[in-house]
């Protein structure tokens, strides 16, 4: 199956609300403990969260992890105006930021960041390669990396099913929204020669469900 693009910023009140309002709980979950296992917050809690979105993922970060203060960026102003109303209504006001920024242009000097961490936008990209260099550029040797993505099925005859085994309980335009998602991912074998291409050291492809897969430093375990 061809990659399909899709938008780059989810722009209209229609989609982030619409976003915002489908179940990520539970691979938002998965996606917290993966950065626990690598080991973020233990050599340091200062995180950046790339493509932060609606924020669901540094609320979850700041109660998982002690002492953790985490940075959102994003490029939809209508993401971070959802991102903000939920940072205020939380306990967490005091640990995390927004702000309207760029992925592939990241306004933070070399080695900033402890942890750097990013969950689905990376099929939003169509060159993902600067976003990548940008999240290595930034992290501190030794840091967590943890990029997360959807990855594209072989066939519509499993897009289909992927889209009606988790989001058949969505309406319309959040099925479409997941299956033009799919589309536009990358595969596993892509990203790993855009990982190699890009000279990314002890770093991994790891599949982490039927539709997942992430862009990881080794686990501190290993």
């Amino acid at each position: 199956m061809d990659r399909v693009l899709e938008a780059e910023v989810m722009e209209s009140p229609e989609e982030a609300i619409s976003y915002d309002a489908m179940d990520h709980s539970e691979p938002n979950e998965a996606f917290v403990q993966r950065l626990v296992d690598l080991g973020a917050g233990s050599g340091g809690g200062h995180m950046l969260d790339i493509g932060t979105g609606p924020g669901h993922i540094p609320l979850m970060v700041c109660e998982k992890i002690e002492g953790a203060t985490v940075f959102g960026l994003d490029m939809s102003r209508e993401m971070l105006n959802i991102a903000r109303q939920h940072l205020e209504a939380s306990a967490y006001s005091h640990c995390i930021e927004y702000h309207l920024g760029d992925a592939k242009e990241i306004a933070f000097p070399d080695a900033a960041f402890d942890t750097v961490f990013s969950n689905t936008i990376l099929h939003h990209i169509p060159d993902p390669g600067p976003f990548i260099h940008e999240a290595w550029r930034v992290l501190k040797p030794g840091g967590v990396l943890l990029i997360r993505d959807l990855f594209r099925p072989d066939d519509q005859l499993t897009l289909d099913h992927l889209v009606t085994e988790y989001a058949g309980d969505c309406d319309d335009y959040q099925r479409k929204m997941f299956a033009d998602s799919l589309h536009a991912a990358l595969t596993p074998g892509e990203l790993r020669e855009l990982a190699d291409a890009l000279g990314l050291n002890d770093v991994e492809i790891v599949i982490d469900t039927d539709r997942h897969m992430s862009l990881q430093t080794m686990s501190a375990n290993k």
